[in-house]
């Protein structure tokens, strides 16, 4: 693929949509799995767009995600819930979820939701705009029952999934947008490091010897190496401890563990959504203009490097797709073939 080949975003939607229908999957659940796997490489969550495509075709094939229906609520309070998606794409519960917690929150000032078994939801900080452009600050964690490729600190087998962690808060500018992985890198990060054939920036792996390393090959020899949890070799008990955190609140909370999980699950998730309204401590604007003030502190700091100036989370995701919606989506190669692959498999012509 030439680098100078950019597709526009609704087109890549709509092509996508397609595949998705061709599989199976009802039409308003293609359109939102299309929708925010596209919004993933907006925002530049390369491993979690379109690159993953081609699983979510599979497992609706296999018939490992559900392609129509809808969600089942397990459980109710005023203000909390616990949903089974049965295996429907998070891509298309987790929006539905997240609306649910913003309409508790306008009326008792908080609303949680924990989801059980939604199948792949890929990037969290695609449905955290939704919260912040209703003025609400929105948490989210996430982890995967039936997988196990994070360390904890010590160890060099796994015990957890890579739960990734995101929060949406609103200012007066734009939203801040945080998302990252609880291990020290996502599992997809190493795949697309692999297929491109280089090293891993940092040793985020721990070898079957117990030795950290950034070699992506480790992760399929036999036995393979397991992703280090968030810290490394030096601060890694701080990562585990943030990992358990997760894990408590969502896999203990849903009742929903690694011993109940079936391993076809494959990378159905469990996620932890809360939605906080600000007007229920102050009032209307006031937090967003608190907001507003620790960005600015945050961005004043005197650099290190003046050509890089200290940013706040989100800032160059907005940006970035701010530039891709202008000008279209910039594919690598090797995620390009990926699409290539889904193209033959669904018979849809890529753009």
């Amino acid at each position: 693929m030439s680098s100078e080949k950019k597709p526009q975003a609704q087109t890549m939607i709509d092509w996508a949509c397609q595949c998705l229908q061709q599989q199976g999957a009802a039409p308003e659940i293609a359109q939102a799995m299309a929708e925010h796997l596209v919004a993933g490489d907006l925002l530049g969550f390369r491993t979690h767009g379109l690159l993953r495509l081609r699983y979510n075709l599979q497992a609706l094939q296999r018939g490992t995600t559900t392609p129509t229906g809808s969600y089942q609520v397990v459980s109710q309070r005023a203000a909390v819930a616990l949903w089974d998606a049965q295996l429907l794409s998070g891509l298309f519960v987790l929006p539905q979820a997240v609306a649910q917690a913003i309409t508790m929150a306008r009326t008792y000032g908080t609303g949680t939701i924990v989801v059980k078994r939604a199948q792949h939801v890929a990037a969290l900080a695609v449905y955290l705009e939704q919260a912040t452009a209703a003025g609400m600050l929105v948490q989210m964690m996430c982890s995967t029952p039936a997988q196990q490729v994070v360390a904890p600190f010590g160890a060099k087998s796994a015990c957890f999934s890579p739960n990734p962690f995101a929060i949406g808060v609103p200012t007066t500018t734009t939203p801040v947008l945080l998302d990252m992985s609880l291990s020290m890198t996502a599992a997809g990060k190493v795949r697309t490091a692999l297929a491109e054939q280089r090293q891993l920036p940092y040793p985020a792996l721990i070898t079957a010897e117990g030795d950290y390393s950034c070699d992506p090959k480790t992760f399929v020899a036999e036995p393979p190496s397991v992703l280090a949890s968030l810290g490394g070799e030096q601060l890694g008990y701080k990562g585990t401890g943030l990992n358990l955190f997760s894990e408590l609140w969502t896999l203990a909370l849903s009742d929903y563990g690694r011993a109940e999980a079936d391993p076809a699950d494959g990378d159905a998730n469990t996620v932890w959504i809360q939605v906080v309204d600000p007007t229920a401590f102050a009032a209307e604007g006031q937090f967003a203009q608190q907001a507003q003030q620790l960005v600015e502190a945050v961005k004043a700091c005197q650099p290190i490097d003046p050509n890089q100036p200290v940013r706040v989370p989100g800032e160059g995701a907005l940006a970035l797709r701010e530039r891709q919606l202008q000008e279209g989506i910039t594919y690598s190669a090797a995620t390009w073939r990926q699409l290539q692959w889904c193209e033959e498999f669904c018979g849809v012509v890529l753009p």
